[in-house]
């Protein structure tokens, strides 16, 4: 797995795909990347007072972070403080 350094988080960025009125499914490459997804691991000098954790739902800012692959999955790299909002269910 990746850990990442100083106070960055790891972000599976969430798919979803993108269908058109008259039916046509746009692949990834036609859109944007989203800007949410999940955290998937926390770097060192996360506390508690960042309230952020693994398993998280957060929004970040767009252009942000570094994409990486691992493992044939791809994963945002990306610093505390371009999340902007947790997701809370």
């Amino acid at each position: 797995m990746i850990k990442p350094l100083g106070k960055r988080v790891v972000i599976k960025v969430a798919e979803t795909e993108q269908t058109t009125k008259s039916g046509f499914v746009l692949p990834s490459s036609a859109k944007e990347k989203e800007q949410f997804g999940e955290i998937i691991e926390v770097g060192p000098e996360i506390v508690a007072e960042d309230n952020v954790a693994v398993g998280d739902q957060v929004f970040f800012k767009n252009y942000s972070g570094t994409e990486v692959e691992f493992d044939g999955v791809e994963y945002l790299i990306i610093e505390h403080k371009d999340l902007l909002a947790k997701i809370e269910k």
